[in-house]
């Protein structure tokens, strides 16, 4: 069986989810309204605020004079380990952590006018509040605005019933669990708690009974009968709470101290004192909490059973509404282009840095090309003995007369070879930036989300178009190696020349150079130093040509031209095929958004359910 802990979370965790999607209820009985809760119902000035300040352990609720609660207060508790530090959470600023109680104080206070204005008006709007803590049970309360007998200036003549009805709305509710809240100095046969829970719930097994300020009582008197059940029985027994005096208030002494006074009060006292192991906020948290136990194990079958039909009408609801969004073909072919148009927008922001992804396209040009550049392996191609080897091999039997000017254009042209291997790499490394582009960019357009056939025909066109732009763009940059290999810069190699013989003056440039005409490493040398310079040459044009070519034929006709054939295609389909594409009514989107919302939670509810309940 699943344990106390796990099982009341997750009923903690329920709820808050039916909060989030404000399902309160409507036609039939709702979720929330299914989960067992706990209503504090009190009159004003019954001690309402303290007994919840009691349970929790913390000093955090508003206080002062008339109706200080104008809303309700859905508080949630979660038991946290040993030694964590209390903090609270409000469903309305769900990224704001508060370890300040006095903090949370000015929130239910602020948040209240929010909806009320700054008035003594009401609202049934609830706060929902999750406190956790070490001190605590797992216990979900909701705190409701105190029942009065008159109203008071700027209050409406109806607030007496209005609140009336407020906590009767909550009440009523066949799984509501009813705290009833009563202070001891006052008759009992006049308690509003009293009153109203026994007109809902008259066999008392809904409700707790509660009595508050046990220390302001009349000398001489005391409440006995009423906590042994003898003046008014319960079905559950009466827990006696003593509450923090207004000076213990004013000089904000701890709540655990006062938890510990409120233990020496009925341990000490001869009237309760046979009584105070049951008695105290300590022991009522405890007992609601165990209580709440007992009541969710026996309502799993029903709450089960009411997730399950309602999931089935939901599923219904879902295949009423229906499909095609549009009657005409024009219509249709209106709709498609938009979404194209919307995807074809994120692309392009992508690509261009409005979103994430076009900066990767740089790192292939500024980091990868160059650094496969670097590696080629012009130093084995141009040494010694391979450079022998190709002048050699390309004299044939007639050796050269001057200049090895066959083995220069060949060990030229074997490293300029070396360049086809990183310019298709970058062509291939840009292709998978655009291809993962257009799957952010699918996943990213909202408009497409509800269209599954579309969105895969625009991805499959976009990834068509980008094999077609790729193709082109490695024959661009091969062509531009082939270019370099297919005419050599002359005028380069005359430099070298000119330079050589200025560095030998009194060398006559027709005589043949000694040095030059004959297989001698020095000479071997200069050749490979000729070939290398001329290569560098080469390699920093085509480090700037490759990446002009690999945009101009991938990424500037991605943004161009990327579903082009996709709108011809499109344009020649009949209103059938235009209606199998969308297969979603977008006039029907909010209100399928909204049940899709509500079926995944009580699937998620119905499974947590199951897997926590019967492990």
């Amino acid at each position: 069986m699943a344990t106390m802990t796990s099982l009341i979370g997750l009923i903690n965790k329920i709820q808050r989810a039916c909060t989030v999607l404000g399902d309160h209820g409507g036609e039939g009985l709702s979720l929330w309204e299914a989960l067992p809760s706990v209503a504090v119902v009190g009159g004003q000035s019954s001690g309402k605020s303290s007994v919840l300040e009691s349970v929790v352990g913390r000093d955090f609720l508003p206080r002062g004079s008339g109706i200080v609660t104008r809303r309700p207060l859905v508080l949630q508790l979660h038991k946290t380990d040993d030694g964590q530090q209390d903090y609270a959470e409000f469903l309305h600023a769900p990224r704001k952590r508060f370890t300040d109680f006095a903090s949370v104080r000015q929130e239910i206070s602020d948040e209240t006018d929010r909806i009320t204005g700054k008035s003594k008006q009401i609202s049934n709007i609830p706060i929902q509040l999750s406190i956790y803590s070490p001190n605590v049970v797992n216990l979900t309360l909701i705190d409701l605005p105190g029942l009065t007998k008159v109203a008071v200036e700027g209050q409406s003549e109806t607030i007496v019933q209005d609140i009336e009805n407020m906590v009767r709305s909550y009440v009523e509710k066949p799984n509501c669990i009813i705290l009833a809240i009563s202070p001891a100095n006052q008759d009992i046969a006049t308690s509003d708690a009293i009153k109203i829970a026994k007109e809902v719930d008259p066999s008392g097994e809904r409700t707790f009974g509660v009595l508050t300020k046990l220390d302001l009582m009349d000398k001489g008197t005391n409440a006995v009968e009423v906590l042994e059940g003898k003046h008014y029985r319960l079905m559950h027994p009466w827990v006696g709470i003593v509450n923090r005096s207004q000076a213990d208030i004013n000089k904000n002494v701890d709540m655990i101290i006062a938890r510990k006074k409120e233990r020496e009060y009925f341990e000490t006292s001869p009237e309760y004192g046979h009584l105070a192991h049951k008695m105290g906020a300590e022991y009522l948290a405890k007992l609601l909490s165990e209580h709440l136990e007992v009541v969710i194990r026996q309502r799993i079958p029903s709450i089960i059973a009411l997730i399950n039909k309602t999931i089935d009408e939901l599923n219904a609801e879902l295949d009423r509404i229906g499909r095609p969004i549009a009657v005409d073909s024009g219509a249709q072919l209106y709709t498609i282009l938009e979404m194209c148009r919307a995807f074809d927008k994120v692309f392009k922001e992508h690509i261009d840095g409005g979103r994430p992804g076009g900066d990767k396209i740089y790192g292939v040009f500024d980091h990868q090309l160059p650094s496969a550049l670097k590696k080629l392996p012009f130093d084995r191609h141009l040494s010694l003995k391979n450079v022998q080897r190709v002048v050699t091999e390309a004299d044939g039997y007639q050796p050269h007369l001057i200049a090895p000017e066959q083995g220069y254009r060949r060990l030229i042209e074997g490293c300029l070879s070396y360049f086809k291997g990183p310019a298709e790499a970058s062509v291939d490394a840009v292709h998978l930036v655009l291809k993962e582009l257009v799957r952010k960019a699918i996943a990213a357009t909202e408009e497409l989300k509800r269209f599954p056939t579309l969105k895969s025909e625009i991805a499959q066109a976009a990834n068509d178009s980008l094999e077609r732009f790729r193709e082109e763009s490695k024959k661009t940059v091969t062509r531009l190696v082939d270019m370099e290999s297919s005419y050599l810069t002359a005028e380069f190699f005359r430099k070298i020349h000119l330079e050589q013989d200025t560095t030998n003056p009194g060398r006559n440039s027709s005589t043949p150079n000694p040095n030059l005409d004959n297989h001698t490493d020095n000479h071997l040398r200069k050749i490979g130093s000729n070939v290398n310079a001329y290569v560098n040459m080469i390699c920093d044009t085509l480090k700037n040509s490759i990446p002009k070519a690999v945009v101009y034929c991938q990424v500037r006709e991605a943004k161009r031209s990327l579903l082009n054939r996709f709108y011809v295609q499109v344009g020649k389909k009949e209103k059938e095929q235009l209606g199998a594409v969308l297969d979603e009514d977008p006039a029907l989107m909010e209100k399928r958004s909204q049940l899709a919302k509500r079926l995944e939670l009580y699937k998620q509810a119905r499974d947590d359910i199951d897997s926590v309940a019967w492990k």
